[in-house]
């Protein structure tokens, strides 16, 4: 305190500090929360042009609507893990840059889709299956399917869902590509 018994000026400076700097945080806590759900849906997904013939495969699976239920997955409820939060966001800002990265390096018209198929466990996650389809051992299943889904869950398989569902999410996908970029089918890779 000053000699005269008043507050010191600088005592009150800090104030209008503290209230911008808790609004903006608020604002970024907010903002990034929003911006995590505006991103998360196949309208998002599709902006980019080269992702539209996978939206109209995806609308065609069960995982895009075409189920008795009518149950829709989106986009990053297969293609983000769902682990914790922390390993959720890293991962769609990690796959979000890569993809516009790619969507700015690739010829989507010329590209090989069939061959990335065989990359799909880097961009489809088990975790996130098994966040929908927690049993795996319904009834009505084939035995087969049984006893593998026994041998997925003791661990005695190296395979991930992807490797036996390769075409669950989405329905005719190849075709959908070459559909939209007017091309030839497909066979083994290499047009016809």
């Amino acid at each position: 305190m000053h000699p005269n018994n008043k507050p010191s000026p600088r005592g009150k400076r800090w104030w209008p500090g503290v209230f911008v700097g808790v609004f903006l945080t608020a604002v970024c806590v907010l903002a990034s929360g929003f911006m995590i759900e505006v991103t998360n849906t196949d309208t998002f997904c599709v902006t980019c042009h080269v992702m539209q013939p996978f939206r109209t495969a995806w609308r065609q699976a069960p995982h895009g609507g075409a189920n008795a239920k009518g149950v829709v997955a989106q986009c990053v409820d297969c293609h983000l893990p769902h682990g914790d939060f922390v390993e959720y966001v890293t991962a769609k800002a990690y796959t979000g840059s890569r993809d516009i990265l790619m969507n700015m390096v690739i010829d989507a018209q010329t590209y090989d889709w069939v061959e990335r198929l065989h990359s799909r466990r880097e961009f489809t996650y088990d975790n996130a299956c098994r966040r929908c389809h927690q049993n795996l051992t319904p009834k009505g299943m084939r035995t087969s399917g049984i006893m593998a889904h026994k041998q997925y869950l003791l661990g005695t398989l190296n395979k991930q869902c992807v490797d036996c569902h390769e075409h669950v999410g989405h329905k005719n996908m190849i075709t959908e590509i070459n559909k939209y970029y007017g091309k030839k089918e497909l066979a083994q890779g290499k047009p016809q």
